[in-house]
């Protein structure tokens, strides 16, 4: 049964479901579902198995709702909502809205100001973060890169200098390509990790550094769900005194005033502006330019 009040408008339920192991699937997922007057999946062949796995009858309510339609979908959903439904929103695999869809539908029902909640659950990427090795307090979602082309390219660099911890999906036939593209991109030596078939009999964590990686995995039949784990970029150390005396000099030697030229060294290398006025200071008394 529903726990939200009688009346009123009905919800939209972010309900996470197992990425591999169907006992994962918990005991408040399994309330919702039933609960749910809508189910909205990915695929309804695979949601109808989970919930007959889990004894939950489909009973006529499951809507197919995946990337290709849920723009489509949500003025129906919206209504639903509207009307008093608990409509409940599952994906193949895993929580809704992270690299699957979802997040439309929160989007729109947010706006209207009708109620949104979430069963949290499995989560192919925390799952890979967790088991990586690799620093966990700053992380990013970078899920599926475009496949080829521009954006792909910048999304690679944009990679290259990311300081947090990054994580990449990838399909199993790519894997290797892709890791040997990261490798050229990243570095060779960037500490990274590849999880794949989390919580499953064959579950697998690889744990290296890129170039290793693309190593291992250049001649191996793939299967499974993949999670690329990347550690983050080395952050460059801080300007030295000589290159913040250099860029104060230049400047100086430009005609800029000393807090003109503290200003803009300060935003150049991103030092502190006093530190960098302190220098301009200096250098005037010595004899530059005001």
């Amino acid at each position: 049964m529903s726990d939200r009040p009688a009346a009123g408008p009905g919800r939209l339920v972010l309900v996470a479901t197992p990425i591999g192991n169907l006992g994962d699937l918990s005991p408040r997922a399994v309330a919702a579902l039933e609960a749910a007057d809508v189910v909205c999946c990915e695929d309804t062949r695979r949601t109808r198995a989970l919930l007959a796995a889990a004894a939950v009858p489909a009973r006529g309510r499951l809507v197919a709702v995946h990337e290709h339609n849920e723009s489509a979908r949500t003025a129906q959903v919206l209504d639903w909502v509207r009307a008093g439904r608990d409509v409940a929103v599952v994906t193949d695999a895993g929580m809704p809205a992270i690299s699957d869809p979802g997040a439309r539908l929160v989007a729109a029902v947010a706006a209207e100001g009708l109620p949104v909640t979430v069963v949290p659950g499995p989560s192919a990427v925390l799952a890979a973060l967790v088991v990586s090795g690799l620093p966990t307090e700053r992380f990013c979602v970078e899920g599926f890169l475009p496949r080829k082309g521009p954006e792909r390219r910048r999304r690679l660099a944009a990679l290259a200098t990311e300081e947090r911890t990054a994580l990449v999906l990838e399909a199993p036939g790519r894997v290797a390509a892709t890791l040997i593209e990261l490798a050229g991109a990243l570095g060779a030596a960037r500490p990274a990790a590849v999880a794949r078939e989390l919580t499953k009999v064959h579950e697998e964590v690889v744990r290296g550094t890129l170039a290793e990686l693309a190593a291992a995995f250049a001649e191996r039949e793939v299967r499974g769900e993949v999670v690329v784990v990347l550690g983050g970029a080395v952050p460059p150390p801080p300007p030295g005194d000589e290159e913040v005396a250099a860029a104060v000099a230049r400047h100086l030697a430009g005609g800029a005033r000393a807090r003109e030229a503290a200003d803009a060294v300060a935003a150049e290398l991103g030092v502190p502006r006093r530190r960098a006025y302190q220098e301009a200071l200096d250098q005037r008394q010595a004899g530059g330019r005001r």
